[in-house]
């Protein structure tokens, strides 16, 4: 995904160049968001002296800001911006230098201290955690240093580690630079004689959420509750964790021993822990290839003809009513270089899909009538204010939730008459004109969840009404923004962080599953037809509380990047470029590192000799429709798959 110029100067006639190196200064840099620094590029020949009538072009990658064409950088956002320097004479190749510059959050805003659930008892021992951002949430690695208001009631180490001394009222306040927060504890008298972990003894499969409660006993017998403890866990042949509350969870199985201490009393259980059996089959059904590079899928809401737009300019109609014979019926052109989403309203009447790379340069959405589902016809044109192109859009209740590439803004068209669709509401993140990008949104229940890329998820209020927010004012719900550099920094080590970032967002039950895209800045060696090297990590939000979003578990393929997402129930699909298609458990609670729980239920390389790329798998996402899977393969074309039915258990 290089920049058009750039690709055209690779591009350009390869004649020997008398440009043997290009030295960009300065070669490594730090600053902070918001600052500029201006770099320069000297173009030398094999013998150290400067070539004349050189032209230089300046381009920036990863996306975490902007460089002009003097070589002028913006920082946008936190993480690493390769710079690149092009060289290039008429008629000669190219040549490239580069330089780094390492961007940082600005400084720490406020801190955010974990509760401490109920009172503390004298005698307690406890650990005091909390975590810095920055005025645009942007996480820091700050410690944070910790004072109790009273000592003579609770001690606390500049570190965290607090101790509860004698009843009475506490204030314990964190600091990370000018910013603070507090926590107000309540020291109350040790009175148990004996502490019990509730409930009792457990026998779960990895990836099982335990929420385990400390009850103490009095002298008279009666059980108390409503204090804090201290939590841990320890032996097991693998890993497991448990948290603040006492939520536990094993990601290994083996026999752990879960400990609660509270006051001066203490309590152990022993948690048997066995492997979670979830794998099945996949069979696919049907195949259709063809030579365009394929991308996104819609399934029409009558189950008999799909769309699937293609990285090129135009959206085949698919006739799936036998899925084991997919056939092409019909298609929608435009003009452009990519088609990306494609969707229908509830109803199936009509859609919308979204396009990139206009010869004329007018990008937009087009809309369509699909009241015939297998022969949808184009009947209107939206590009007034999104000529930059549209990445993604989503439809819901009469309009199309659009991404703006030129301003990495989200749009909101009307489409309650198709035939004149017309913007009605915009909204953008605030941080930075630099590096701000838009991919992605899904519209649930009145709220919009937006991949931001490096904003991370945004949620708005569209029409819920808990913020009072409409299609034509959106407000501000929540945002959860994770440190993407720091996720990926084992990727950077090894090729080099290209651009990287939130790519998709969905919503289900209570948690937002959002997934990361990400590239090496360097082209993979060594692969015969092969892919680009992709990563990422879908993690998992709980937004239970709407406005103070968490993240509790995440899942990282070890053999491709998270592309597109469907959930369904108590099951996921993902589209996981060159590994494939996924189906993973999302069953019960969910915390921790899914993947190591043994959640993949199943998995199948989409390649085959057929294709515009024979036997070379990149999934792009999946459909799901009665059980049936519809996976889009960018190499192959249309994978038509069902998973096996959950197997039941055998009773003698």
């Amino acid at each position: 995904m290089l920049p058009v110029l750039l690709l055209a100067l690779i591009q350009q006639p390869q004649a020997p160049s008398p440009i043997a190196k290009v030295e960009v200064s300065p070669a490594t840099a730090s600053l902070q968001i918001g600052q500029t620094l201006q770099f320069s590029a000297r173009a030398l020949d094999a013998a150290g002296q400067p070539v004349p009538d050189v032209h230089i072009s300046w381009f920036d990658g990863g996306g975490q800001g902007d460089i002009d064409s003097t070589g002028l950088l913006t920082a946008g956002y936190r993480g690493t911006v390769l710079v690149t320097a092009v060289a290039s004479t008429k008629d000669a190749k190219p040549v490239f230098g580069r330089a780094t510059a390492e961007v940082a959050p600005e400084a720490a805003a406020r801190v955010e201290l974990t509760p401490i659930s109920g009172n503390v008892l004298v005698g307690s021992r406890i650990t005091v955690s909390g975590s810095a951002y920055s005025v645009h949430n942007d996480p820091r690695d700050d410690a944070i240093s910790y004072t109790s208001s009273r000592p003579r009631v609770a001690t606390i180490t500049s570190d965290g580690r607090l101790r509860a001394l004698t009843p009475g009222k506490v204030t314990i306040t964190g600091s990370a630079g000018s910013a603070k927060s507090s926590l107000v504890l309540q020291v109350v008298p040790n009175t148990l004689t004996g502490l019990d972990i509730e409930p009792a003894a457990q026998a779960v499969r990895t990836g099982d959420v335990v929420r385990f409660t400390a009850v103490g006993r009095a002298p008279t017998g009666k059980k108390v509750s409503g204090f804090a403890a201290r939590w841990s866990v320890a032996g097991g042949d693998g890993v497991a964790q448990i948290d603040h509350d006492g939520a536990f969870v094993a990601e290994k199985p083996g026999r752990y021993t879960v400990t609660a201490q509270a006051g001066t009393q203490s309590a152990d259980l022993v948690v048997n822990v066995t492997l979670r059996r979830v794998t099945r089959g996949m069979e696919v059904l049907g195949r259709l290839p063809i030579k365009d590079l394929a991308a996104e899928v819609w399934v029409h809401p009558s189950g008999q003809c799909a769309y699937m737009t293609t990285i090129a300019d135009r959206a085949y109609v698919i006739d799936i009513k036998d899925p084991a014979n997919p056939t092409i019926v019909d298609s929608m052109m435009a003009d452009a270089r990519l088609l990306n989403d494609i969707m229908t309203t509830e109803d199936g009447k009509y859609g919308v899909f979204s396009r990139e790379g206009a010869s004329n340069r007018k990008n937009g959405i087009k809309v369509f009538d699909a009241s015939d589902p297998c022969h949808p016809k184009v009947i209107a044109d939206y590009n007034e204010t999104v000529t930059g192109g549209v990445h993604s859009s989503y439809v819901y209740q009469g309009h199309a939730y659009i991404t703006d590439d030129a301003t990495g803004s989200m749009r909101v068209i009307s489409i309650e008459d198709p035939y004149h669709p017309k913007e009605v509401g915009r909204w953008q993140t605030e941080q930075t004109e630099a590096g701000r990008y838009l991919h992605d949104i899904m519209v649930v229940d009145g709220l919009a969840y937006l991949a931001y890329w490096n904003d991370g998820l945004i949620v708005l209020d569209v029409g819920n009404g808990m913020k009072g927010g409409t299609p034509e004012n959106p407000v501000l719900v929540s945002q959860y923004k994770y440190d993407l550099s720091e996720t990926y920094a084992r990727v950077d080590q090894l090729y080099g962080l290209g651009f990287r970032g939130t790519h998709t967002a969905w919503r289900a039950g209570k948690y937002v599953f959002a997934g990361d895209e990400v590239y090496a800045s360097r082209q993979s060696t060594g692969l015969k037809d092969g892919n680009n090297l992709t990563w990422g990590r879908l993690h998992v939000i709980d937004v239970s509380d709407i406005e103070h979003p968490k993240e509790v578990a995440w899942y990282e393929p070890t053999d491709g990047g998270v592309h597109n997402v469907w959930v369904v129930g108590d099951t996921l699909y993902l589209g996981n470029y060159q590994g494939g298609a996924r189906v993973l458990d999302i069953s019960g609670e969910l915390k921790g590192d899914l993947l190591r729980q043994g959640r993949e239920i199943s998995w199948i390389f989409t390649a085959d000799s057929m294709g515009h790329k024979p036997r070379v798998p990149f999934a792009w996402g999946v459909v799901v429709k009665d059980g049936v899977m519809y996976v889009p393969d960018i190499n192959s074309g249309l994978w038509v798959m069902r998973v096996e039915p959950k197997k039941t258990q055998f009773t003698p």
